[in-house]
């Protein structure tokens, strides 16, 4: 059955008709609370939402709807009497107790007179998630269990399982029949950030050397896990993946006792779910080892801008820390570039540094390799020279552009005639240009057209197929950024495992200190270079797709990666062969290869056993509603590649829709009223976070949003781990003390919804998301509160950039809370100021998922109801 858009315009509805089996008459309520027919709801006059959760549930049924046309004027303010829950099978209820209020002209307010206070909170479910786990230990033992949200802080240990560090699954009980995950519309899916670093008091990955680790299945391939049963006293072993038996070597031979062998607590393999292999050290380590190459734009639109100087002499203060941080060993290399590529001799022999020019970049070719790469400790003097005189190069004619991508094929010749994987930083200033054999295209028709705007150029994909197979990780700052016309230059760094870093200009003190923190974060970040991820899982499952910022190969259990770092999360789905196996469950392994910046080869293994039923409720129960956002925003952002926009927010829409249908028909009792919305106990966010995505920016661009925009928001989205898409598509929001007595107050508030609702006029609030840092002013906020914070107490003065440094704990505490929200960016965010009632506040209301978003999208409460009677379509 087809399902309305959100958005979509009904006809003039039928007359209601009565439930099957019943009568208008059988209902005991009064008109204004009649249930409604599921066909018929535009009709509505009332609704009940609930949700499966933990606490006692109350016996009455509620409304939440509010209809002006069926209350009197005295009536217009009375609350609504409170929503009770209904049963659920096994399911534990809750309440919730909020009154509805008069109909306003906000965003939030619903147009079908839904309260979106009444609605489920996610900042309640993080507030009920952070009360349970809070400072507590979770123990991830062979059978996988639901683990706390990623937003809360707790200690994870590791006994047998990996923990949701690393792996986080859509639902952590997979059903047993086919034909019962298809019917659940619950995608099967894993969220992997294989490199995550573990928290404060966690342990870190276990090692072991190669040659002392127990060898895994010697049919597949798959690694040795605690999921591997022990046979015949230890004699061999049972793969979970193959349904194979593997001999084991008379070497490393252990009898076992109780079914573990008894070496089991010495071996991490044996009784980890995470470890990592060391490979041996060949005496080629150093040509292994990974080099730092840095390209500066030095053309005459770069020259004009005035920012060389100030360039370079950031980059020698980021070598000569190198240099002194125990990094003196690192390969260095310099190249300038406009048309032409100059690439410079920095061996330590020569008197001064030599320049050689390549004009010929059609065929690019090195005339020589010698001093092109030097140890840092070697090289830093002669560096530095280089650097101080590029400010002066003399630029050529202003009718030669210069390409980013020259830099990036210049780089791999360098790589490939080394044998090194390594890290290319490009200072682009002048205006970004179609690739290089992208220019030379026959017309609109030609073959290389790009058929959407989230596709780049051939030559941009061919170049980044390049740097994966060579692990050639690609930085590119640009200094001088439009995001009005002109080509988008991030396609090969998003599509290599670096990044696309945009500033107006460095003019500003502000955008200096960005560039320098962002400069520093991109020299230091710790990065696995030439990375392959095999994916193993139980031969009843399959590996049916994969979604992240990587290029896409046939085979969908193995991803290849140029780099990646710590925060680079992917997701994985998983579909049936055939029945699974209850007694035995599911078993998937993740095995990531690759090479240190030192050149040492390792391999990081994850494993993870999870229970399947025949129970679909099991299913549901067991689910996250923050993995399955992270799940459909990496496959959605991955599929804008080949298919409409409109379709896929319509694919999404359909897909929630059909799985609460689902739960509704298979999971709940038969005592459930049409009016009651019910949702499994741990997707009670998955609406607002749904409906977020739906309307986010990359989706459906407003009338303001630049492609560029949407280019550069989808890139650093589709990489992101679960706790930052969680944070993306529903910030942050802090409020901060603005009392007198400040210094008796805690330093930041509660967080609070993100509706309009929520900014009291007289209040301060922070609003953080990964890719956005705001501190909103309300109009009447006392003056004394703004001297305190900004150094004056004039609200019409307040002007962005960063916070004055005031000795006092107003101050005090909002820096160090702007400087924690910080740290955990990929990128160094600049706090932006907005005043209440200011034109900059779209800024703000963007982030306000809850409401009536700029570009149209449809507020929660709007979605919510929609999903709702659309799902009562379906079951009827």
């Amino acid at each position: 059955m087809e399902v309305p858009a959100v958005n979509t315009s009904y006809p003039p509805p039928p007359p209601p008709q009565p439930w099957p089996g019943q009568s208008h008459t059988t209902w005991a309520m009064s008109p204004a609370r009649c249930p409604p027919h599921p066909c018929h709801y535009p009709n509505l006059n009332s609704i009940n939402l609930s949700a499966a959760v933990s606490v006692t549930p109350m016996t009455r049924p509620q409304s939440l709807f509010w209809d002006p046309s069926q209350q009197s004027n005295q009536d217009a303010h009375k609350p609504v009497p409170e929503l009770s829950d209904m049963n659920t099978q096994g399911m534990p209820q809750k309440s919730y107790s909020l009154p509805t209020s008069p109909v306003s002209n906000s965003k939030s307010e619903s147009r079908y007179g839904l309260d979106p206070q009444l609605l489920p909170s996610v900042v309640q479910v993080i507030k009920e998630d952070q009360a349970q786990w809070e400072g507590k230990v979770f123990v991830s033992e062979c059978i996988s269990s639901v683990p706390p949200l990623s937003s809360t802080q707790c200690t994870l240990e590791d006994r047998g399982n990996t923990t949701s560090r690393f792996v986080r699954f859509t639902s952590y009980s997979f059903p047993v029949e086919a034909q019962s995950a298809q019917k659940s519309h619950l995608p099967l899916g894993a969220i992997v950030c294989p490199l995550a670093r573990p928290e404060r008091g966690e342990c870190a990955v276990s090692m072991c050397e190669a040659g002392e680790c127990v060898k895994g299945c010697g049919h597949c391939e798959a690694f040795m896990s605690p999921a591997m049963s022990w046979q015949d006293c230890g004699q061999r072993f049972y793969c979970p993946f193959c349904d194979s038996l593997t001999e084991v070597p008379w070497q490393t031979y252990q009898p076992t006792n109780q079914g573990r062998r008894v070496d089991w607590d010495k071996k991490p393999e044996l009784s980890r779910g995470s470890y990592e292999i060391l490979e041996k050290q060949t005496s080629s380590k150093q040509n292994n080892a990974a080099v730092l190459l840095l390209a500066i734009d030095v053309s005459a639109s770069a020259m004009r801008t005035g920012q060389l100087d100030h360039i370079c002499q950031q980059i020698c203060s980021q070598l000569h820390a190198l240099n002194g941080g125990g990094k003196s060993d690192l390969r260095v290399g310099l190249m300038t570039y406009d048309s032409r590529i100059h690439l410079y001799n920095l061996s330590p022999a020569l008197s001064r540094p030599h320049m050689m020019v390549i004009t010929d970049c059609e065929e690019l070719e090195l005339p020589v390799m010698e001093g092109l790469l030097v140890p840092l400790k070697d090289c830093r003097h002669i560096a530095g020279r280089v650097l101080q005189e590029i400010a002066f190069f003399n630029p050529e004619p202003e009718n030669k552009s210069s390409s980013q991508e020259l830099p990036v094929s210049a780089t791999l010749k360098i790589l490939q005639a080394v044998g090194s994987p390594g890290k290319l930083l490009i200072f682009h200033s002048s205006p970004p240009t179609e690739g290089m054999n992208q220019r030379s295209s026959s017309g609109f028709f030609s073959s290389s057209k790009v058929k959407s705007i989230f596709q780049g150029p051939d030559s941009s994909t061919s170049l980044a197929k390049e740097c994966v197979n060579q692990g050639c990780c690609v930085h590119m700052f640009m200094l001088s950024h439009q995001e009005v016309g002109g080509a988008w230059p991030g396609h090969i760094p998003n599509l290599t495992g670096g990044g696309l870093i945009c500033y107006n200009s460095l003019q500003s003190e502000i955008e200096q200190e960005r560039f320098r923190a962002d400069l520093r974060k991109s020299v230091n970040m710790q990065m696995a270079f030439q990375a392959q991820l095999k994916v193993f899982v139980s031969k009843e499952m399959r590996v049916s797709g994969c979604y992240g910022a990587f290029i896409t190969s046939p085979d969908s259990s193995r991803v290849a990666l140029a780099a990646l770092d710590w925060h680079t999360a992917m997701a994985f789905e998983f579909s049936h062969n055939k029945s699974l196996d209850v007694t035995k469950g599911v078993a998937i392994q993740f095995v990531l290869s690759y090479s240190t910046f030192s050149g040492e080869n390792r391999t990081r293994i994850h494993t993870v056993s999870l229970p399947c039923s025949h129970q679909l409720l099991d299913t549901f129960r067991s689910s996250q509603a923050e993995t399955l956002l992270t799940f459909y925003c990496k496959k959605i952002y991955s599929s804008v590649l080949e298919s409409p926009l409109q379709s896929l927010r319509e694919e999404l829409q359909m897909e929630v829709t059909e799985m609460l249908a689902c739960f509704r028909k298979h999971s709940c009792t038969t005592s459930a009223s049409p009016g009651q919305l019910v949702l499994p106990q741990f997707l009670k966010a998955l609406p607002v976070y749904i409906n977020s995505l739906r309307k986010s920016e990359v989706l459906l661009p407003g009338l303001r949003s630049s492609v560029h925009q949407r280019l550069q928001l989808r890139s650093l989205i589709v990489s992101m781990d679960t706790l930052s898409t969680a944070s993306q598509f529903y910030p942050l929001i802090l409020p901060l003390p603005v009392s007198a007595e400040n210094a008796n107050m805690s330093p930041v508030g509660e967080a609070v919804r993100c509706t309009v609702s929520s900014l009291d006029p007289g209040g301060l609030y922070l609003i953080y998301c990964p890719l956005a840092l705001l501190l909103w002013v309300g109009s009447c906020v006392p003056p004394h509160t703004l001297l305190q914070l900004f150094n004056t107490n004039s609200f019409s003065s307040l002007t962005s950039g960063e916070l004055p440094v005031l000795e006092n704990s107003l101050s005090i505490s909002t820096r160090a809370l702007i400087c924690s929200l910080q740290s955990t960016a990929a990128a160094t965010l600049q706090l932006k100021l907005v005043r209440e009632g200011d034109s900059c506040e779209e800024s703000v209301q963007r982030l306000l998922v809850e409401d009536k978003s700029p570009n149209g999208g449809a507020s929660y409460a709007d979605f919510l109801y929609h999903l709702h009677v659309n799902a009562l379509r379906l079951i009827v």
